[in-house]
């Protein structure tokens, strides 16, 4: 059923969960897994930070989000035949964008909590809901770790 399955990693608590359901879904229907991260400046930027142009600010920025991906990709168990994505923009948007190049079935997000701003806003998980040309699994924590 699925064929290529892109897990969209932010780098948050959930990460991990979300990268397990995704890489098990992947190994269930022999599908490529893809991983994925949007970058943009974080809002608590070290000062020595400031100092690189903003090439070279986002150029490292996507540097070290795809040395990430790869030590997560690292911690499979199995293998599996897919790309390392990463690339400056809104999350949602990133996603859905990477969903479409590489034609994925699937997309495995995490959701999280809603706080006032998310419920004026919406999450980055509502968006790619709603937005995403193929299927969307939020993955939620276990009901026990939510209370």
């Amino acid at each position: 059923m699925y064929t290529k399955i892109l897990a969209a990693l932010d780098g948050s608590p959930r990460t991990d969960l979300v990268l397990r359901q995704a890489a098990a879904l992947a190994a269930t229907h022999g599908a490529a897994l893809h991983l994925c991260r949007a970058v943009n400046i974080p809002l608590g930027m070290p000062v020595e930070a400031w100092s690189l142009s903003g090439e070279e600010l986002t150029a490292r920025l996507v540097e070290l989000a795809h040395l990430d991906l790869e030590r997560l990709r690292g911690t499979l168990t199995t293998s599996l035949a897919g790309e390392i994505h990463v690339r400056l923009g809104r999350p949602a948007q990133v996603i859905c964008d990477v969903a479409d190049a590489i034609a994925a079935d699937l997309i495995v997000i995490g959701s999280h909590g809603f706080d006032g701003l998310d419920r004026l806003l919406g999450t980055t998980a509502a968006r790619v809901v709603n937005h995403a040309g193929c299927s969307v699994l939020v993955v939620r924590p276990p009901r026990d770790a939510a209370a």
